[in-house]
């Protein structure tokens, strides 16, 4: 029987609590900050707040009580929305196991420190001797909606420890949910993060009324500046031809269950970000806290980012939607490739 913790009662927390607890071999234990979620789980088997309509297995319990969550879990998975990825790691830390496997399914960066979020659980629970446990980071095209519903889906885990990548891939796999192994982590991060962002200027040009031509570009393009930071950083440019990469982009950018494009949506028709926020009843789109962070580690690294740019002017400084677009079409021209 294997133990396993989901830390964060979000909507992909409990697509991937559903997913895991199809297993007859899995007990899985769902953290949730909100009592009503916790409460709705266990009288109705349902997360009618975050995910309504999705029966969750009878193999999931849920809490609000981190020390019970965490007890015994031979992997924790990591679902918070970034921003609280740190100070519920300094909660966790006394509670948990030396040898326990962690998993990151966060896509986001941590504003201040600009850090991947394997490296803030990696930073929060480094041992005396500076050794850290087993961390790896899980991401790629998936909709917790459709996962919980049971539509076939592709994943990746990435990691530097061989064991945990073969742990993960065995434990979470099953006939609708196939995971791909990767040892790049800096490029499986920094595509589900950087892809937020991108998302949201696709959503802005539907809210602009722009066509299909209008996000095609915008995709191919923001493609290649999340390509050029992750590179920078250290990743491979084929994982950001990858499930992480064009594979979340893709998906963020032109579905309607997009937290991220929907804000871009609003945003190009007119509403102000307080107000779209405001209406997501406290669901997080990770783009609006990723922008700042992605911005400080391309200026960091030296890389080059007219799209993020934009974004960050649009959502932190109130420029203009129209004005952002007309921009990023009329800046001075460039070899598609960066060549002379």
């Amino acid at each position: 029987m294997s133990k396993i913790a989901v830390i964060g009662g979000g909507a992909w927390g409990t697509g991937i609590a559903i997913v895991l607890g199809r297993k007859a071999t899995h007990r899985v234990r769902l953290w949730a900050h909100e009592a009503d979620v916790c409460e709705s789980i266990a009288q109705r088997r349902v997360n009618e707040k975050f995910l309504p309509g999705r029966r969750i297995p009878d193999s999931v319990t849920a809490s609000n009580d981190l020390a019970a969550t965490l007890q015994g879990a031979q992997i924790v998975v990591s679902v918070m929305p970034s921003q609280h990825c740190r100070a519920l790691f300094e909660r966790m830390r006394p509670l948990m196991q030396p040898q326990t496997l962690i998993v990151s399914a966060t896509k986001g960066l941590e504003e201040g420190s600009l850090q991947r979020m394997t490296e803030v659980i990696a930073d929060v629970l480094k041992r005396e001797d500076g050794s850290a446990p087993a961390v790896g980071a899980l991401s790629g095209p998936s909709f917790a909606q459709e996962v919980a519903r049971g539509d076939p889906t592709a994943i990746t885990i990435a990691s530097q420890d061989a064991a945990l990548l073969r742990t993960v891939q065995r434990e979470f796999s099953d006939p609708t949910f196939r995971v791909y192994t990767n040892s790049d982590v800096v490029g499986v991060e920094l595509g589900g993060a950087l892809k937020n962002i991108v998302a949201i200027a696709a959503g802005i040009c539907d809210g602009l009324g722009l066509g299909h031509n209008s996000v095609a570009a915008l995709i191919t393009r923001g493609l290649a500046e999340m390509t050029r930071l992750a590179i920078a950083c250290g990743g491979r440019a084929e994982t950001m031809a990858g499930l992480a990469g064009l594979g979340d982009l893709v998906l963020t950018c032109t579905g309607g269950l997009s937290r991220n494009r929907s804000v871009g949506v609003e945003l190009g028709r007119g509403q102000k970000l307080p107000a779209i926020i405001a209406g997501m009843h406290g669901m997080v789109a990770e783009g609006v806290f990723t922008t700042s962070a992605a911005v400080g580690l391309a200026h960091a690294r030296g890389v080059e980012m007219p799209i993020t740019a934009q974004m960050h002017a649009i959502l932190h400084q109130g420029k203009s939607p129209r004005e952002a677009i007309q921009e990023l079409m009329t800046r001075s021209g460039k070899s598609e490739t960066g060549g002379p």
